[in-house]
Parts: C-alpha cells; sequence; structure tokens
C-alpha cells in the first residue's frame, strides 16, 4: 500500500517540535519572567534544533506552529 498522508506539509523544514520544559530548569531570568504561575512552559523547535520560542502550554505552541505554517509534532 503506497498511499500518501496529506497531514504533514511536504518538507522537513515545516515540521516543527514542541516539548515541555520545566520552569525550574530555565535560567534565572527567565525564570523570572515566567513568574510563579506556571511549573511548565513549552519550548518550540524547528527541525534544526534551533529554539524558536517559549510558550505558556502546549495548545498554544501547537496553534503558533500552525498560523505560520508549520507542523507541530510532540517529542518528549
Amino acid at each position: 500500500m503506497n498511499t500518501p498522508f496529506r497531514g504533514l506539509p511536504q518538507g522537513g523544514d515545516r515540521i516543527v517540535y514542541v516539548r515541555p520544559v520545566a520552569v525550574a530548569d530555565l535560567p534565572d531570568d527567565l525564570r523570572e519572567q515566567v513568574g510563579d504561575a506556571l511549573d511548565v512552559i513549552y519550548s518550540v523547535h524547528g527541525a534544526d534544533g534551533q529554539q524558536l520560542a517559549l510558550v505558556a502550554n502546549r495548545q498554544l505552541a501547537f496553534h503558533l506552529a500552525r498560523v505560520h505554517d508549520f507542523a507541530p509534532v510532540s517529542v518528549h
């Protein structure tokens, strides 16, 4: 069976990876910006591993990726 899957854009350059990051693991200056409200934030990375964004929650990370025509994928 050779059925193309149309769920992801063609080419690896349009995929971003979303992963949780413990606020406690962030540098001090970023921890201060996040404050005490969150224990985990989400990082969005390009296919080359470069960090593109830090956002408050997973839903926002996926929305941000899709608005910019990227296909988000969760990683652990």
